[in-house]
């Protein structure tokens, strides 16, 4: 599987499930898996979108340690992708307006227990690497990602 190739079962595996396992540690090391509606920005290639609360622990988490993980299943088991990362808070306006456009439709859990729409945060994960299991398909890929 080429690279690109790779990457966009990745994006098309999260489109189709739009939830995920978003993992951050804390202060101590210790690891806090929470489930997460993700986005990627089309023109953001690289890039994983989420929002969260300014009030949620996970801010804080992202503070001590920018390191965190996705884990993303199709419903059958048959593609599985975990993605290796950096964290931060959006502070841009314009990229947190973009991002809200696209996965507000996904968000009503969200909306039913964060309430107030001020506290809203963009949270945006810079991939490092990720892999691919199709274990009927391709197998194992793993995909570093080169910034520079």
């Amino acid at each position: 599987m080429q690279d690109n190739s790779a990457f966009e079962k990745l994006r098309d595996l999260v489109d189709e499930v739009r939830i995920g396992i978003f993992i951050t540690v804390d202060e101590k090391t210790s690891p806090h898996p929470r489930w997460m509606s993700p986005v990627f920005l089309p023109r953001l290639k690289g890039a994983l979108y989420a929002v969260t609360s300014a009030d949620d622990d996970k801010v804080r988490h992202l503070e001590a340690n920018p390191r965190v993980s996705w884990i993303f299943q199709s419903k059958s088991l048959d593609r599985i992708a975990t993605l290796n990362g950096r964290a931060r808070v959006v502070k841009e306006p314009a990229l947190s307006a973009e991002v809200l456009e696209a996965i507000g439709p996904h968000l009503q859990i969200f909306w039913k227990y964060t309430g107030d729409p001020k506290k809203l945060l963009v949270v945006e994960t810079v991939m490092d690497s990720f892999s691919w299991f199709s274990p009927l398909r391709e197998g194992k890929v793993v995909r570093e990602i080169n910034h520079g």
